[in-house]
């Protein structure tokens, strides 16, 4: 990942987890609590692919774990937010455009009901019951539900930022740095300098030639 997509997503990611961790998560609402660093990554995903996705999933699921208050072991949910990150941004859309609110919306709702199952599955496979408990059935509807109230309000808002950094990348300047990047740029898309050098011979000898043909047509005229 570029630096400023690293700088970008470590500050939002940040915010999602203080918000949830001071506020959402004491609302004491029944059943799951609304899980906005996984909106967090969901939008950042719908903007930097399926790879992208998968990092910033595994770094927000990592600082999730460690924050307290945690109970669980570290990596648990760096795991279930880093496949939750890859398989959201195979959903990225073209041109990073959304054309609908139909496709993200299902995106929030199948990552909800999957990272519930996900999170679940792993704290069974080394012995966490607590799930069971609260009851499975519960859990995923009331994260459903929550996830998809509370998506309207911040994914765009995630994607709308991350476009708005993609437009302007690190180390872009006006004036002289940006003509610097055109031509280093038109360097490299044609490979070699000496396309540019042949272009520009070319453009010289044709108007040398067109400078003799209008110089030996002005002496015919001054000769009749």
């Amino acid at each position: 990942m570029r630096v400023n997509r690293v700088i970008l997503s470590a500050a939002l990611v940040v915010i999602a987890l203080v918000i949830q961790v001071s506020v959402l998560a004491r609302l004491q609402l029944p059943g799951a609590v609304p899980d906005l660093v996984l909106l967090t990554v969901l939008g950042l995903a719908l903007v930097y692919g399926h790879l992208g996705g998968a990092f910033v999933g595994f770094g927000a699921g990592l600082l999730t774990d460690l924050a307290p208050p945690a109970d669980h072991a570290a990596g648990r949910y760096a795991l279930v937010l880093c496949v939750i990150g890859y398989l959201a941004g195979l959903a990225k859309p073209d041109h990073g455009r959304l054309r609908t609110a139909a496709g993200p919306m299902l995106v929030v709702v199948g990552a909800a009901i999957g990272s519930t199952l996900l999170y679940a599955t792993v704290g069974a496979l080394v012995g966490d019951t607590a799930a069971r408990h609260v009851g499975l059935p519960s859990l995923l509807f009331t994260a459903a539900v929550y996830d998809l109230l509370l998506a309207p309000f911040t994914v765009p808002l995630i994607m709308a930022i991350a476009r708005r950094a993609e437009n302007d990348p690190l180390g872009e300047t006006a004036g002289g740095t940006g003509s610097k990047t055109n031509i280093t740029a038109g360097w490299f898309a044609g490979g070699t300098g000496l396309r540019v050098g042949g272009q520009r011979g070319g453009l010289r000898v044709k108007a040398a030639r067109n400078r003799a043909a209008r110089a030996g047509r002005i002496k015919g005229v001054k000769r009749l």
